[in-house]
């Protein structure tokens, strides 16, 4: 009897626990719904207006490829959800059967119990049952047996009472279950059905696209021509600072190399006498050590052989070195130059549905309101600010990387002024399209364009 009171209890346990980890699985798909349909919402106000300007894009096709994606996504989530539930239905279902096995045996066994009671009910059989020891310590146990058994009786009823009110909760959350899941259905099949008409939207929109072929061609030849605007212009700006930061190093080291010199030229002037016929020496000088080795003329200390990394001549400085590797250590982990926004246009090479077009791009397009602002990604200084093919842009070198920024309505910094990740450099505008935007890319000191996304912290 206490083995199965036992048991009882720790299916109870278990129950509880199992139902504990399942709701919080299920906040978590509940919070990625509403975090899906935020952006959603985001989605379809980009569109709109986009849509106002009565202008076809192709970042409308962008959004609208986003937004199916979006919701495909939202489809999904609440996919796990019908399938939670329905295994939470299931196990409920298979629960209350066993509770209700469970409660049936109890009971069973304590109306036998209760029947012997009551078949023996008799003072005289008590008495009896005690005076019948063969001696007191007997006799003790006899007692303490009779209380064991009432105590007994009291747990049977107090687990059968437990188990009672098990089964109601049961019950009572199978029934919230199936009531969530209807919800949840309907919400699917609305999704479901959203999610067709985006594709509905879709394809319209590639059909105008299609009949408009000539005039995108010449919105993706504009954006072409400005694309390498910007690529000369970034091939220019590292080239003017690589030739400074060259000529700076070279003159530090001339410098260190003639101050070297008149040193050495002091720690070999003879002694000379005085007044008094003393001997008057020279002390040498505590910049007269011998260069130890793996340190540069410039008495800075010069890149461990342990690292198979090349330094630049932008990262000629210890501050310039100190920049890229921080740069680089935090590949991944970039905060955005937006706070919101959605990206319309991707790194790389993008062909136009149902075309020959391609569309290029160096960096990311991110369309957001204008006037929104426009933060450096990382600690840096500004290389450049100002006008670019009509374009206001800004470039910030970060040793020997180059983050740009363009599309911008106005400009907050100037050249050579330091800024720290998160500063604001100024305000988003429009792109070449009309439509809020702003341009991200990141270079090195090559000038070849890097993925923003793989330098950038992931978006939920």
């Amino acid at each position: 009897m206490f083995k199965r009171v036992f048991l009882i209890g720790f299916f109870i346990a278990g129950l509880l626990a199992n139902s504990y980890a399942q709701q919080g699985s299920r906040e978590d798909l509940q919070k990625k719904e509403k975090d899906l349909l935020k952006e959603l919402a985001d989605l379809n106000n980009m569109l709109t207006q986009t849509q106002k300007t009565k202008k076809l894009s192709l970042n409308q096709l962008a959004l609208i490829k986003k937004k199916i994606h979006q919701r495909e996504d939202l489809v999904n989530t609440i996919s796990k959800q019908v399938h939670q539930l329905d295994e939470t239905i299931f196990n409920n279902e298979r629960d209350i059967y066993r509770l209700g096995k469970e409660l049936d045996t109890l009971k069973l066994k304590y109306a036998k119990s209760i029947v012997f009671a009551y078949k023996n009910r008799s003072s005289y059989e008590y008495l009896n049952f005690l005076f019948s020891a063969n001696d007191f310590n007997d006799a003790v146990k006899r007692i303490t047996y009779l209380k064991s058994y009432r105590q007994n009786r009291e747990t049977q009823v107090s687990t059968i009472l437990k188990s009672e009110d098990l089964l109601k909760d049961k019950i009572g959350t199978l029934s919230n279950n199936k009531k969530e899941m209807g919800k949840t259905l309907v919400k699917q099949s609305e999704q479901l059905k959203d999610l067709q008409q985006d594709k509905k939207e879709q394809d319209q929109i590639v059909s105008q696209l299609k009949s408009k072929e000539r005039e995108i061609g010449q919105q993706i030849r504009d954006k072409e021509k400005q694309r390498q605007k910007m690529q000369q212009a970034v091939m220019a700006i590292i080239r003017r600072e690589s030739e400074e930061a060259d000529r700076r190093a070279k003159i530090a080291k001339q410098k260190a190399i003639e101050d070297d010199k008149k040193k050495q030229i002091s720690a070999k002037t003879p002694p000379t006498t005085t007044a008094d016929n003393s001997v008057k020496t020279t002390a040498p000088s505590a910049n007269t050590r011998p260069k130890l080795s793996g340190e540069s003329v410039t008495g800075v200390a010069a890149p461990s052989k342990e690292s198979d990394r090349t330094y630049t001549p932008l990262e000629s400085t210890p501050a310039g070195r100190e920049t890229s590797i921080k740069f680089e250590n935090n590949k991944g982990r970039l905060p955005w130059p937006v706070d919101a926004g959605m990206v319309t246009i991707r790194f790389g090479t993008e062909n136009m549905p149902g075309t020959k077009l391609m569309q290029k791009s160096d960096g990311v397009e991110i369309a957001l309101a204008p006037g929104t602002a426009v933060k450096s990604v990382a600690d840096g200084s500004i290389s450049y600010a100002g006008d670019i093919g009509g374009e206001q842009v800004v470039f910030v070198r970060h040793g020997k990387y180059f983050t740009s920024y363009s599309h911008l309505s106005s400009i907050n910094v100037s050249v050579g002024q330091e800024v720290k990740a998160g500063s604001v450099l100024g305000k988003s505008g429009n792109g070449l399209d009309g439509e809020g935007a702003v341009l991200f890319m990141v270079n090195n000191e090559k000038g070849t364009p890097l993925n923003p996304e793989s330098w950038l912290k992931p978006r939920r």
